[in-house]
């Protein structure tokens, strides 16, 4: 039995690829003369960048940039001849990752994603032919602002003077200044979602709260959003804010769409498709994937779906395990088997902490029930 195991990190605890090894170590178990390919994918949020990297020959790169709240730090992203052409893989969370704040250090009318910016320009100099750009995990709702003024965009008040890009500064934006703007290759953004920038879906009202939006601040906010998509309107005579994943990463698509005429892709997608996802999965007897959480946001571009959609096009039998498992029955659907990796009474701090252990025992459980529904 040849078994592909295609799994996406498990936030805050395990990388794909560790979660990819945890099954395999709990199917080895049951099935020891099986054959095993570990294929861990990303749906465009945070991940990808791990996930390239497992798959693709390429050169690990360091950049000086700067977080959400204008820290220098450390990033990384990945330069790899991809068909011929020298292709940057950009982690947009590796700058202005929400993972890099404190719940204390929150104050989202100042949060930039000028870091974001900085990484492309860092590509841009080592001259690629394309960037591919993670969104997801950002501690920002700039609407791409910073990106933008990193890449040479200069934001005008009505007197001509330059207004510093941060969210909390948009409204007194009256027009945009292009003239200094970096020469750009093809960008494509690997997004997951598929909000638009504005209304109740948008970045604001649906992801703000969690990186640190306060009830009182929202309605500016979205004020913010509406009038910087205006004065893009006009300078660049095309609207993006309605085109699905638009809000991904506080606006970020958005962003990304104007300043920088990227095309949005599904991340899965675009992951999948670069890493030669359905041929491997079209080959296989038995596919596993995982993921952190498993319930109906899954089916909405979320690694776990993308994965069972390509196995059952070939036919190919597909199960799914989860840290924390919802709406079970629309999930059965599309999962030949799904599974919990809690196995009793525990808290969200203990699941994480012990998740390889807990991930490798749901693995041997699934894998016994398999086995057994064969024999």
């Amino acid at each position: 039995m040849h078994i592909v195991i295609a799994p996406d990190k498990f936030k805050g605890s395990l990388t794909g690829r560790q979660a990819a090894e945890a099954i395999r170590k709990g199917f080895a178990r049951k099935f020891p003369t099986a054959t095993f390919e570990l294929l861990p994918l990303a749906d465009g949020g945070e991940g990808i960048l791990d996930a390239f990297r497992q798959a693709v020959s390429g050169t690990l790169h360091e950049t000086s940039a700067l977080d959400a709240y204008g820290r220098e730090i450390t990033t990384q992203w990945l330069l790899a001849e991809m068909e011929g052409r020298r292709t940057a893989i950009i982690e947009s969370s590796q700058a202005i990752g929400l993972w890099r704040i404190t719940p204390e250090e929150r104050d989202l009318p100042r949060a930039s994603s000028y870091g974001a910016g900085q990484l492309i320009r860092a590509a841009v100099l080592e001259n690629v032919d394309e960037i591919i750009i993670g969104l997801g995990g950002s501690a920002t709702n700039d609407a791409g602002l910073g990106l933008a003024a990193a890449l040479g965009y200069r934001f005008l008040d009505a007197k001509g003077g330059i207004v510093d890009p941060i969210p909390a500064n948009i409204p007194a934006i009256a027009s945009i200044d292009s003239s200094a703007v970096i020469g750009l290759p093809e960008i494509t953004v690997a997004c997951d979602v598929e909000n638009p920038l504005l209304g109740p879906r948008g970045a604001t009202l649906v992801y703000g709260p969690q990186k640190g939006l306060k009830t009182e601040e929202a309605a500016a906010a979205e004020e913010a959003h509406t009038h910087l998509a205006e004065i893009s309107r006009k300078h660049f005579k095309s609207d993006c804010k309605d085109i699905p994943g638009a809000g991904a990463a506080g606006g970020l698509g958005f962003g990304l769409m104007t300043f920088c005429a990227a095309t949005l892709a599904s991340g899965f997608d675009c992951i999948a498709r670069a890493l030669h996802a359905e041929g491997k999965i079209s080959a296989a007897d038995l596919v596993v994937t995982a993921e952190g959480s498993l319930d109906h946001q899954t089916l909405e571009g979320k690694t776990p779906h993308g994965v069972s959609k390509l196995a059952r096009k070939h036919g190919i039998p597909v199960y799914a395990l989860a840290g924390r498992l919802a709406d079970e029955d629309l999930l059965h659907q599309h999962f030949d088997g799904i599974g919990s990796i809690v196995n009793a009474p525990m808290t969200l701090d203990e699941a994480i902490a012990n998740a390889p252990a807990l991930l490798e025992q749901a693995a041997t459980r699934l894998a016994h029930t398999i086995r057994n529904s064969k024999s």
